[in-house]
């Protein structure tokens, strides 16, 4: 056995300790659905609840009376629907015991409203359906989502719906469910699937009362008067009622009379609700009392690409050090101009993003526009961060890359980050093609590949790629758009559209060849070749990986050629042609030790175990496999460390031990649930067993 061979097979490695992650890496596994999880989506209670005892004996009263309850939460902007729904939601939630599902369905978000078939996604996903069994069809999306809740006692809570269509296919089938929507229209609609409707109004004098009355105490008794003209030039809106009450909390030696005398001379503006009552002049007040700076801030977070955002994003869109606008954030908190939604981190209702946005426009276009930028890039320079980290070794093309500083010290930690930002992150790529920044767009694109390989998010994968894949052409960048192209295919496999997949890996194969890109040529082939295997066609698979060998061999990249040996040696196992499987794998193991590349390494041991326990050499294989179990634990990615805990039951079955073998699969399902992720099939049905 040759020197790079004892290093596979002795799981010793030499050169420096470099993580890597997958590169360009597909699975096909076919899972059908397991027992679902138990969801616990439901955001806070509200702390401060006031009022609404009709609203919610009605709700209690129809859940007592119905088989399952719909019902439409609906009312104008700031009147305290979703208070309302979460309120009673919170309330009677020990009737739900199989779990709550929570979406913010963006009818007024910066992005746009969400779809139904991303909304089935995340909710398949939160009911544990594996990732590559969610159909792309939104009728098999709902037809697989029915089947799931058909005998589940879950609550649904979707919030800010814009029509009865974006919420028909939400539905579930259970005779015991609850689903509280809520919208600014009345989605009549939905009475033909059986809605009940609540009509949130205005607080009337006496709830207006009783709200001011949380917030200021005796003050607002002192002043009976003063307190009832507040109500009034409120119209009775919680949103607005509680932004005075902030404003007047923090002066305690202000007079309610004094508030009622400067919203008199306020002007009105066009920023109404229904029946004609603008909250415009509450916003504006509390605004122009602003110190300049704070009004600054709050003009300047307006631009956040998604609807919640964190405190360095704050201090790009301010251009100013995080620790100095921490303070101006929580006075905004204070003032109820902000939301504290998690820590250190922040979203508007949509009525004071929409009041921000307008000053921002008034105040300079110019610099609302700067603010912008600033934004995107610093999401930008945060992804290429975590994206170093979570994929250190594979061939980038964005400049970026070369200058964004250091911020992640590990691949769970920059993992976390990018599944924080994750909506942002879409938003912003979005938002920066929309508008004509197509080099951003496309280095976005590019950033995220990580977070996708990882964590998968199918929806957004395919729309970000496809996206960046545009950008690319536009702004002429031909080898970034062959690289976004060959990751758009994955995602195009992964749901199972292979011949978008195809077209999509021609047309990279195209341009790597016009543009003289061997790396993309070599990736095209290889992607290629694990299209053809997926299908059941392993002699092509073997024909394509040969010739993404000769290329990668040509171009003198060592890592892919180990790739393209790794991928050879798949396909030999699958043909039952072992022994050069086995070859295979272990010339690739030597370039990848050679390379230092820790992380690759423990990922090929896990393959390479297959042929090694098919000959029955299952000592060589479990050496392989504890070697590479410390080194994937560390990753964070519940797909890498089931790779080699599979095999590693596998190995404790070959020598007659099941307990140990069930702590495997054990340890193997923990992983996913730690995540939050969906336990696969293989894992879940061996553990039943």
């Amino acid at each position: 056995m040759d020197h790079g061979a004892e290093n596979v097979m002795s799981g010793t490695t030499h050169g420096p300790v470099v993580q890597a992650g997958r590169v360009n890496d597909i699975h096909f596994h076919h899972h059908e659905p397991r027992a679902p999880v138990i969801p616990r989506q439901l955001p806070p209670a509200p702390r401060l609840f006031t009022g609404r005892r009709r609203e919610l004996a009605d709700l209690d009263r129809w859940f007592d009376a119905e088989d399952a309850l719909v019902a439409v939460v609906s009312g104008p902007g700031g009147v305290g629907k979703t208070s309302l729904a979460l309120r009673w939601l919170h309330t009677a939630r020990t009737r739900f015991p199989d779990g709550q599902l929570y979406v913010e369905l963006g009818a007024h978000s910066p992005g746009g409203p969400a779809t139904p078939s991303e909304v089935l996604e995340w909710f398949l996903l939160a009911l544990g359906t594996p990732a590559a069994e969610i159909p792309l069809e939104v009728s098999r999306r709902q037809a697989l989502f029915r089947t799931l809740t058909a005998d589940r006692r879950l609550a649904l809570l979707l919030d800010d719906a814009v029509s009865a269509a974006q919420i028909r296919p939400l539905l579930p089938t259970s005779p015991h469910s609850a689903v509280l929507v809520t919208s600014r229209w009345r989605l009549s609609g939905l009475a033909v699937d059986g809605a009940r409707f609540v009509d949130v109004e205005s607080f009337d004098l006496n709830a207006s009362l009783e709200l001011l009355e949380h917030a200021l105490g005796p003050r607002v008794t002192s002043e009976p008067d003063a307190a009832r003209e507040l109500a009034h030039l409120c119209g009775g809106l919680p949103i607005a009622l509680s932004v005075v009450g902030a404003r007047l909390s923090t002066h305690p030696r202000r007079t309610l009379s004094g508030e009622v005398g400067s919203l008199r001379t306020e002007r009105l503006g066009s920023l109404s609700v229904d029946g004609g009552v603008s909250v415009e002049a509450v916003f504006d007040l509390s605004y122009v009392e602003l110190p300049a700076r704070h009004a600054r801030i709050y003009r300047l977070c307006s631009v956040n690409p998604g609807t919640s955002f964190g405190l360095g994003a704050a201090a790009a869109a301010a251009d100013e050090p995080p620790p100095d606008i921490a303070p101006v954030l929580a006075d905004l908190v204070d003032k109820n101009l902000l939301s504290e939604v998690g820590d250190e981190r922040y979203g508007y209702h949509d009525l004071l993003r929409a009041h921000a946005r307008q000053h921002a426009e008034w105040h300079s276009a110019a610099e609302r526009d700067a603010a912008l930028w600033r934004v995107v890039q610093w999401y930008l320079d945060g992804a290429v961060a975590a994206d170093r980290v979570v994929v250190p070794d594979r061939p980038r093309v964005g400049p970026r890359y070369e200058v964004a500083p250091a911020a992640f010290g590990r691949v769970a930690e920059a993992l976390g980050w990018l599944e924080t930002e994750r909506g942002n992150l879409v938003n912003a790529t979005r938002e920066a093609a929309d508008h004509g920044r197509h080099d951003l767009a496309w280095q976005l694109a590019e950033a995220q590949w990580g977070l996708y390989l990882h964590r998968r998010h199918l929806t957004d994968w395919v729309t970000t790629f496809e996206i960046g894949a545009r950008a690319a052409r536009r702004a002429g960048h031909a080898v970034a758009e062959s690289r976004l192209r060959l990751q758009l295919a994955i995602g195009y496999v992964e749901l199972g559209r292979r011949e978008d997949a195809s077209r999509e890996v021609s047309r990279a194969l195209d341009l790597g060849k016009a543009a003289g890109d061997l790396g993309s040529v070599s990736t095209a082939l290889r992607q290629l070749g694990r299209i053809a295997r997926a299908g059941g066609d392993a002699e092509g698979a073997l024909t394509y990986f040969r010739h993404s060998l000769a290329v990668a061999t040509e171009l003198g990249r060592p890592r892919s050629v180990a790739l393209a040996h790794r991928r050879i040696g798949e396909a030999l196992t699958d043909l039952g042609r072992l022994e050069e499987a086995v070859a295979e794998f272990t010339e690739a193991g030597q370039i990848l030790a050679d390379l230092g590349q820790r992380v690759e390494l423990a990922r090929l041991r896990g393959v390479m175990a297959r042929p090694l326990l098919e000959l029955d050499r299952v000592d060589e294989a479990a050496r392989l496999l504890e070697a590479a179990h410390p080194v994937l634990a560390e990753t964070g990615s519940p797909a890498y460390l089931a790779a080699v805990l599979l095999p590693l039951a596998d190995v404790a079955e070959r020598r007659n031990d099941p307990a140990k073998a069930r702590l495997h699969l054990r340890a193997a399902a923990d992983a996913y649930t730690a995540v939050g992720e969906p336990v696969p099939d293989d894992i879940g049905s061996r553990l039943t067993t």
